[in-house]
């Protein structure tokens, strides 16, 4: 006679379609901070600036 056993979990049953996902409005902080984002990248597109990922060192 086995010790344990296991359950037999059903799937869970259809209760007909999903509701939509509502999309919140963003928080105006980050609409200002969006605004600025852009201005900036902007700004070092017009100077050619290239940006270069920093490599970390391995000890």
């Amino acid at each position: 006679m086995p010790a344990f056993t296991f359950e037999k979990i059903s799937p869970p049953a259809s209760r007909g379609p999903i509701a939509p996902i509502v999309v919140k409005k963003r928080g105006v902080i980050v609409q200002i901070l969006d605004r600025f984002v852009d201005a900036r990248v902007k700004r070092t597109e017009a100077k050619g600036v290239i940006f270069r990922a920093k490599q970390k060192k391995k000890v």
